[in-house]
């Protein structure tokens, strides 16, 4: 199967303003769930949900009216859940290149009408770039199960 990004790209609005005039992480954050969504629905061709998005850093605010591009990629995939690596990038309108702003990976499960998992196709990864994002996502889900112990007694 094909895992090509999907990308999306938009011009921020004046309504995504944060009180410092930047971009709102909230609106940030919407943007990587809604790439997620895509990419996850395209590759299992299933409606798919968010069950967790971890890491998210933000490196550089994003200005009104700069052009936004998300680009999500599978990175992992398990029996129902797909490891979704989703980088943000602006660029003011006269500048040719982008800068990237944010990255995070997001998890998502297939799911039927009921919302019983389904099984999602397997990803194998094939380029060296590939094989080191499969063993980011695999690292990344050893320190989640860390934290989770971590957290119980507070839950």
């Amino acid at each position: 199967m094909d895992n090509k990004p999907v990308t999306f790209q938009f011009i921020s609005e004046p309504s995504d303003v944060n009180y410092g005039g930047n971009v709102h992480g909230g609106s940030v954050m919407k943007w990587i769930d809604q790439a997620g969504y895509a990419c996850a629905t395209t590759w299992s061709g299933n409606y798919s949900v968010t069950v967790y998005v971890g890491g998210i850093r933000f490196y550089e605010p994003i200005k009104i009216g700069e052009i936004v591009k998300v680009e999500a990629q599978v990175i992992y995939t398990g029996s129902s859940s797909m490891h979704i690596s989703i980088n943000v990038f602006s660029r003011n309108l006269k500048q040719p290149t982008f800068d990237k702003k944010t990255h995070c990976i997001i998890v998502f499960v297939a799911v039927d009408e009921n919302g019983k998992k389904l099984p999602v196709p397997k990803w194998i990864p094939e380029t060296e770039e590939e094989i080191q994002q499969e063993k980011y996502a695999k690292r990344l889900m050893e320190l989640r199960t860390q934290i989770e112990d971590e957290m119980k007694p507070f839950l």
